[in-house]
């Protein structure tokens, strides 16, 4: 009735509930219990395929989802192929609710097919077409399956009047009501007027509200509420359709003051009705639940869930199956850098740059701030050996300016090897510049301090190198290099060669300086504080020019290692500068290749590794003969030699 046109039938009144106000209790309830994934099965006539679509609309409006449709055939249909998908829908569904609409004659049907089948326990939504069908009632929900289902009934209440009426009501009072004299001959087996010879003449005193009259309901049942809304509907619209113009009468059908009073509104639970909510469709859709006078099923403690899937807590996302309901999902985790922090969230966001996940990945927290520090025990491990290298460099000196008149410190040049020994001094300190947190000062004197110190040590060890070579070749009394033999030699290629690193450093320093940054990129989930270089350009200019001091060095001390040792220290030259040019050479790979607080780990190690490697090939052997093998430590014993 519901596709009736007004314009066709503009004066068509209603008697019976509306059906998509029924439709909309059934998806409050749904919502209010958060029942996502239910069935239906409604009755196989035009009533209850439009059911079927008004509900899954419904239901569709709130995000929940149907597993399947399935109609139900009529008691005496002989269609067994719709009972075998009914008893395979309910048998594999996953929802445990179940919505039920259709009349006495084919929830026959389905009782039938509960009973032949072995079917899982579920709550049964029951529409109120079953309270209009004669002799039903709730009888049927005292069948075994249908314990603790959840029944849609129509509206009972009492009119003003009508107990008295009840109570006064006989066939003297309304003489011309047939109905009235066989209700007391059902009920008394008596006439009032001998119509029927074989029984009694009533007395006069019978009432309704006699005790023995069991089944005479003493208020009004929905029935004869039914009945009554609708006397007083085509009252109503008797009066309209001669009072008003049409389009002033209806509202979907019915008065809207009037619907209120003759929805579905009542639902029941238990084979014994037991009222514990109402639907109100006016003002607006409102259900009302007593959830406390709910008795459910024994096969359930409480309330049951019926969803698809369980919800996703925070730190998932829904990951929505292929070609299945939306109400069916997996839940994942939120990618990397990204949370959740709410119940069943379609798409998780994104951190804030300087922000991180927690662990659960529903809060955004602070990255962690990393850096080489002193209380790493990379940190603490390299600023040890830094300590303990420049304490023995401090010795190393110590001996040597106390035995600075022996001919093993004066074989060539001590001032240079004192120049030396401070440069390396210095080398090992600045490695401590490196450790700790970045600042703008300890960023600039980084990698200057590093670059000016090495290029004194390496043009120290050049500036001996030569002198040697020099001094060897200087002894033809027709050579010229006699001129180039003494310290302003030594002095001028150390002083020029150090000034152009020098001069390298000042021009980095003016065009692009280094300056501290945060890495958010290196390191997940971390903020990496380090040292910008500025200029790659310029960093890479100072380990070239370094590399090309170093790889001189190397070529003048290999040519002249076979000159004799009285005169030169050729051959550890020649050692410590093979060992200061491959610790520098793997240093470039290493350090392209490092991360984070490694990269300066990486930049410390070579640092300590080279400067040791000049400190043991060319001073330990010195120590050596000073403190164990004093008596090579002679002038007489160097000539001899």
């Amino acid at each position: 009735m519901n596709s009736l046109c007004l314009l066709a039938f503009p004066y068509f009144y209603r008697t019976v509930p509306n059906d998509f106000i029924q439709y909309k209790a059934i998806v409050s309830l749904m919502k209010y219990f958060g029942w996502s994934w239910v069935g239906i099965l409604v009755a196989d006539n035009e009533s209850g395929l439009m059911a079927s679509q008004e509900i899954q609309r419904g239901l569709s409006e709130h995000g929940y989802c149907v597993d399947f449709i399935e109609f139900l055939p009529y008691r005496s249909s002989l269609d067994y192929s719709k009972e075998a998908r009914i008893v395979y829908s309910l048998s594999t569904t996953s929802a445990n609710v179940i919505i039920i609409y259709g009349d006495h004659n084919y929830i026959f049907r389905l009782q039938i097919i509960l009973y032949m089948n072995t079917i899982p326990s579920k709550i049964w939504i029951i529409s109120c077409q079953w309270s209009l069908s004669e002799g039903t009632e709730y009888e049927f929900l005292s069948f075994a399956p249908f314990n603790g289902s959840l029944a849609i009934s129509l509206p009972a209440k009492t009119s003003p009047n009508f107990e008295d009426f009840s109570k006064n009501i006989n066939p003297d009072t309304y003489p011309n009501d047939v109905f009235i004299e066989n209700v007391w001959w059902q009920l008394y087996d008596c006439n009032y007027r001998s119509k029927h010879s074989f029984t009694d003449l009533c007395i006069g005193n019978e009432t309704i509200y006699n005790p023995e009259n069991v089944n005479i309901h003493k208020s009004m049942t929905h029935y004869s509420y039914s009945i009554y809304n609708a006397v007083y509907a085509l009252a109503h619209a008797l009066h309209l359709m001669t009072s008003q113009k049409k389009e002033d009468l209806v509202e979907n059908g019915f008065p809207a003051w009037k619907v209120s009073e003759i929805i579905c509104d009542e639902l029941k639970s238990n084979h014994l009705p037991l009222k514990f909510g109402q639907f109100h469709q006016r003002p607006s859709p409102n259900l009302v639940i007593n959830a406390e006078k709910i008795r459910w099923s024994k096969h359930f403690l409480q309330s049951q869930r019926s969803v698809c899937s369980e919800s996703c807590t925070p730190g998932y996302r829904k990951s929505h199956r292929e070609s299945q309901p939306s109400c069916c999902y997996d839940c994942v985790p939120c990618a990397e850098g990204e949370i959740s922090n709410g119940t069943d969230t379609e798409t998780c966001t994104k951190c804030p740059e300087r922000l991180w996940p927690n662990m659960n990945r529903d809060l955004c927290i602070p990255k962690e701030i990393t850096y080489l520090s002193y209380e790493d025990i990379l940190g603490m491990s390299l600023a040890v050996v830094s300590v303990f290298l420049f304490l023995l460099t401090c010795l190393v000196t110590m001996i040597l300016m106390k035995h600075r008149n022996t001919p093993v410190v004066k074989a060539n040049n001590r001032s240079l090897s004192f120049i030396l020994l401070i440069s390396l001094k210095m080398c090992f300190l600045c490695s401590l510049i490196f450790i700790g947190y970045p600042h703008k000062v300890t960023c600039i004197l980084r990698q200057t301090v590093f670059g000016i110190t090495f290029s004194i040590s390496v043009s120290a060890i050049l500036a001996k190198t030569v002198t040697v070579v020099i001094a060897f070749n200087a002894t033809n009394p027709r050579s010229r290099l006699k001129h180039w033999v003494g310290t302003r030699t030594s002095y001028s290629v150390l002083l020029i060669c150090s000034s152009m690193q020098m001069i390298i450093c000042v021009i980095w320093l003016g065009c692009s300086p280094p300056f501290p940054q945060d890495n958010m990129q290196d390191e997940v989930g971390k903020i990496v504080a380090e040292c910008n270089d500025g200029s790659q350009v310029a960093f890479y200019s100072v380990l070239g020019y370094m590399g090309s001091l170093s790889f001189v060095s190397f070529l003048i001390a290999f040519l002249a290692r076979n000159l004799p040792d009285v005169f030169n220290e050729a051959k550890y030259i020649t050692f410590s500068m093979l060992v200061f040019c491959s610790v520098w050479i793997s240093f470039i790979p290493a350090y392209l290749s490092s991360k984070g607080k490694y990269v300066v780990a990486m930049e410390i190690f070579a640092i300590l590794a080279s400067s040791f490697g000049l400190l043991g090939c060319i001073f330990i052997p010195k120590c050596y003969v000073i403190l164990i093998r004093p008596e090579m430590n002679t002038k007489v014993s160097m000539v001899t030699r």
